[in-house]
């Protein structure tokens, strides 16, 4: 299915004038996982449709709330973002226990891939898979798929590239011109990747920065216990897999993000409003 013969998607009322809350100072637009899918899918098609700039997606969590803070330079890439998720259970519950606007559930991207896919699947809009290893990535492509017959995969490309290879990447995801480009580039590369080259993606609808994603699909990476999930325990789950290389950096950016959170969290804030229906 084209995107020209794609069905109408109907505005949800929660995404007509979004909630937001700011939570440890970033500001976070208060959607369900449903919600947020039909947001992506919808303002994709609306700004394909209209040759506008694509609609630059991302997420927090407390590493994100940390570096956010921490650096003036991380901040000023994710300042340019048009509406972020919260990837954290920590945000959620700070939320619900801080202010009178509370984030419906954690937007984990893990889960919030296969939402859009499924979306995206039903309403003819199209991927890009950008980054992780080529066999990560292909895996990842494949198994996306296979979950989704319908969904079109208009292309995919490893995220092992360098800054004389940018143009050319940018030059191939053009001529695919998918829909959604999932850039998978790890923080902070992939939103220097977005704002960089953001202007220059003149066939692409939505960008949406996904950290590790594909690593999740393609199934060499596994998910906590759902009950840590719940208890917002898996960034234990996490540093049990992998103590070298997270010990230090839970042990640093998980006290200044709930510093963060108890100091920087307000629910006085406007409407998001996405783009007009398609």
């Amino acid at each position: 299915m084209t995107m020209n013969s794609a069905p109408a998607l109907k505005r949800p009322e929660a995404t007509a004038a979004a909630p937001m809350v700011r939570l440890g100072g970033v500001d976070i637009v208060a959607l369900s996982r449903r919600d947020w899918a039909d947001a992506v899918v919808r303002t994709a098609l609306f700004q394909r449709a209209r040759g506008r700039l694509p609609y630059f997606f991302t997420s927090a969590n407390g590493n994100m709330l940390s570096r956010y803070a921490a650096s003036a330079e991380f901040r000023a890439l994710v300042d340019q973002a048009d509406a972020i998720d919260a990837d954290g259970m920590p945000l959620v519950l700070a939320s619900r226990w801080l202010t009178r606007t509370p984030v419906p559930e954690r937007c984990a991207t893990t889960d919030f891939f296969h939402d859009v896919a499924k979306e995206a699947a039903a309403h003819g809009v199209s991927f890009y898979m950008l980054g992780g290893t080529e066999a990560v990535n292909a895996a990842a492509a494949a198994r996306t798929q296979a979950k989704n017959p319908s969904l079109r995969i208009a292309g995919r490309r490893n995220g092992y590239f360098d800054a004389a290879d940018e143009a050319s990447v940018v030059a191939a995801i053009n001529a695919a011109k998918p829909d959604i480009l999932w850039v998978g580039l790890g923080v902070p590369h992939e939103h220097g990747f977005v704002v960089r080259n953001r202007a220059a993606l003149t066939n692409v609808g939505a960008i949406k920065t996904c950290g590790g994603l594909f690593d999740f699909v393609a199934g060499t990476a596994s998910r906590a216990p759902q009950w840590m999930q719940t208890l917002s325990l898996e960034w234990l789950y996490r540093l049990y897999l992998e103590p070298r290389r997270l010990f230090w950096r839970y042990a640093t950016t998980n006290v200044h993000c709930m510093w963060l959170l108890a100091t920087r969290t307000s629910d006085v804030m406007p409407k998001h409003k996405f783009p007009s229906d398609y």
